[in-house]
């Protein structure tokens, strides 16, 4: 069974929202520790809305952080690149 990880947030609005971890990881260039999560509403475009920030683990909450740098936010799109394209169907036939 894959359990999902959640986690509560108040927004930019002030309002308590519950969002999903997707993924978390740790850049050995920027020695920070990365959260993407999503609260699974979508844009106008009907993509799914996905949220990234950095982390400091302070007993048992975690204190979040806005990207800072574009090379940050480079990094994150990489990685989210990557992952879509790994859950797309494969065209064609299997080698």
């Amino acid at each position: 069974m894959n359990e999902r990880m959640t986690f509560k947030a108040i927004n930019e609005k002030g309002v308590e929202v519950n969002y999903e971890v997707l993924f978390t990881f740790e850049s050995d260039e920027t020695k920070k520790k990365y959260i993407v999560y999503t609260d699974d509403t979508t844009d106008d475009s009907g993509n799914v809305k996905v949220y990234a920030s950095t982390y400091v683990e302070n007993g048992d909450k975690y204190n979040l952080s806005p990207i800072e740098t574009e090379k940050e936010w480079k990094v994150i799109e990489t990685i989210l690149n990557e992952l879509q394209a790994n859950l797309k169907p494969k065209n064609g036939t299997e080698e």
